[in-house]
């Protein structure tokens, strides 16, 4: 939906019901709006996607004539599956109290030494021994030598000298080793 400042992004609003006056005319949209992380009271954090908003507790009535198009919330595994990431093609995996700034759920799985959330912005590379993500700096790699590792296995899945021998950096990659990249825009 069309900001009122033209130096925003648009708003991103669910349609709950649409109602026009006895003509027809007045076409009036009740909302239920999305926040994004940086509207929100937290504001936007490290594991907060790109592509990321709330679904809140806020809804309104607006004119039609605001919305400026259709867009698609995806689960956040869903999103997860796309192949390509679109302009219009946003994930939502927590509820937002406008009021008090909370989030349902208030927890969600952590990854990597780091303990955070899945950014599905960021690359990880999968320990083929206890199956844990890790970002390629937590681990000590930049995300050239991640991308072609053949194995991986963490320091808790392996002694120093055989993650030597197993953490291969060759340029062939012909392995089952999951290293998921941030998705393409298009």
């Amino acid at each position: 939906m069309r900001p009122s400042d033209t130096g925003k992004p648009s708003y991103v609003a669910r349609i709950e019901r649409i109602e026009a006056d006895s003509r027809g005319a007045n076409v009036k949209v009740h909302v239920r709006w999305y926040y994004r992380p940086e509207e929100s009271i937290g504001g936007r954090r490290q594991f907060h996607g790109s592509k990321e908003v709330f679904l809140s507790d806020h809804h309104d009535v607006q004119s039609a004539d605001t919305i400026e198009g259709k867009c698609t919330v995806h689960s956040f595994k869903s999103y997860t599956k796309l192949d390509a990431v679109g302009n219009d093609d946003f994930f939502c995996r927590f509820e937002y109290n406008s009021a008090t700034g909370a989030f349902n759920p208030d927890r969600v799985a952590v990854y990597c030494k780091c303990e955070m959330p899945y950014n599905p912005d960021d690359l990880m590379v999968q320990c083929e021994g206890c199956s844990d993500w890790f970002h390629p700096a937590c681990i000590e790699m930049t995300p050239e030598e991640a991308k072609r590792l053949d194995h991986f296995f963490c320091e808790s899945c392996s002694s120093e000298s055989q993650k030597k021998l197993q953490n291969s950096h060759n340029a062939s990659r012909i392995s089952d080793t999951k290293v998921d990249t941030k998705r393409r825009r298009r």
